[in-house]
């Protein structure tokens, strides 16, 4: 718990460092100081009097001092938050030895970089990626000057198919072997996977400008695929724009025309709902039902559904899931991800070790930890699943399967079912072949 609340306490600085202390506002300074000498260049070398050229300059004076007073204060806070910031992460995190021998990822370089570059990527930081990238394969090159490089012409990454999220971020070895480190790289140079992430960043910025058109636009063209994965993005996004307009102009300030306020929603909703019907009827009828209460909505049964204060940073979020869901990658960052649990774990990883050296024991198991690791709830990724039948959990060699009934069984369990090409559940009467069997992720 005190590691959770250390890790909580460095994300409060570094959110509060982020939100208040931007250079933004020095870059303006900077750039009106710019002007104001440029204008004053132009009034110099056009004046025929040498009184206009002084009081010219006399009048730089105040407003250039101005600016740079400013940027000046501006550069002060942001080194003063940067100076708590490490302040706060030499106190969670001071500098000491780790207490092993052995560095598990010293073999893995390649997944590694292609980690660091992924993570560059999904962050919209393409020059700094592709700067990386080139560095880490020169890098490569000279440690292996014999390694097979790619032919050229060959494509790098085929982003309309679907990445597993395994190769996506990771590419692991196969059969012992781990990929060339220059090939491995080389997929994320893809001009198209940068233009596909450009999209999603432009997308999301215009839903940080309360602008959903462009993400509609985006739910509708890919909505087949949205609907295979059962995914009600596209229902969210129309339903938030018939809030706005129906809020009008003085709350969405979107022209005051016929496409805004109650008409402009209900004619949204005639153009756009009719294909909703199915999955979202009762909603629907919700939405239109609040036209009775239009002129006092808060204290109407409706006011939930119109309560938008946190509905567009919720389908901004929702909007990046399914984006990254089509491309085959998590919504977050697994870099980030695997940093931060590695940092909530590092503390007790510590004393476990240091416990061990202590009484001259060793944990030989590879696979595992002697502990727990408090992770908060967003990490915890995979369930555990016991097999009502063996008893016990399953395991990666030993996956849970889904029966066409429904019921889950381990793989075991399922192989010891079969009799010929068939089975009999163990909890239902139904019967099935084990093709229809499917292995689940929990």
């Amino acid at each position: 718990m005190a590691d959770l609340t250390g890790m909580e306490s460095l994300q409060k600085a570094l959110a509060q460092t982020n939100s208040t202390h931007r250079l933004s506002s020095a870059v303006d300074n900077v750039d009106k100081i710019i002007e104001l000498l440029t204008a004053a260049r132009e009034q110099v070398a056009g004046a025929l009097d040498p009184h206009t050229t002084s009081l010219t300059i006399t009048k730089l004076q105040n407003p250039t001092k101005s600016a740079f007073d400013a940027v000046h204060e501006t550069m002060q806070k942001v080194s003063t938050a940067h100076r708590k910031l490490g302040k706060a992460l030499d106190k969670h995190f001071p500098l000491k030895p780790l207490p092993s021998d052995h560095d598990a990822m010293a073999d893995h370089s390649a997944l590694i970089n292609r980690a660091i570059a992924m993570h560059l990527l999904r962050e919209g930081q393409f020059s700094v990626a592709s700067t990386f990238i080139e560095e880490a394969q020169d890098d490569t090159a000279h440690d292996n000057p014999y390694r097979r490089t790619q032919p050229e012409g060959t494509p790098s990454v085929d982003i309309d198919e679907p990445m597993d999220e395994d190769d996506a971020e990771a590419s692991p070895s196969v059969a012992g072997t781990s990929p060339s480190d220059g090939q491995d790289l080389s997929s994320l140079q893809s001009q198209e996977l940068q233009t596909r992430f450009s999209e999603m960043y432009s997308i999301l910025q215009e839903l940080k400008a309360r602008n959903l058109v462009p993400a509609i636009e985006w739910a509708r063209s890919n909505s087949t695929e949205l609907e295979t994965r059962g995914s009600n993005l596209e229902f969210e996004l129309s339903k938030l724009q018939y809030v706005w307009l129906f809020k009008g102009p003085a709350i969405n300030g979107l022209p005051d025309d016929e496409n805004n306020g109650r008409a402009g929603a209900l004619a949204y909703a005639r153009k756009h709902f009719g294909r909703f019907q199915g999955r979202h009827l009762r909603e629907i009828d919700r939405l239109a039902g609040a036209m009775a209460f239009a002129s006092n909505i808060p204290a109407s049964p409706y006011r939930d559904d119109f309560a938008i204060d946190g509905a567009f940073s919720e389908v901004a979020s929702s909007f990046t899931r399914e984006f990254c869901s089509l491309l085959g990658l998590s919504a977050e960052s697994p870099l980030y991800i695997a940093a931060t649990a590695g940092a909530l774990a590092l503390p007790q990883l510590v004393k476990f070790i240091t416990k061990t050296r202590t009484k001259g024991t060793e944990w030989t198991t590879a696979n595992e930890l002697a502990f727990e690791t408090p992770l908060p709830a967003r990490m915890m990724y995979h369930s555990i699943f016991v097999c009502p039948v063996l008893k016990g959990q399953t395991t990666e060699s030993n996956p849970p399967m889904m029966i066409p009934c429904g019921h889950v069984l381990a793989n075991e369990t399922l192989q010891n079912l079969v009799k010929g090409t068939r089975f009999k559940c163990p909890y239902c009467p139904l019967e099935g072949q084990i093709r229809d069997a499917r292995q689940i992720i929990l």
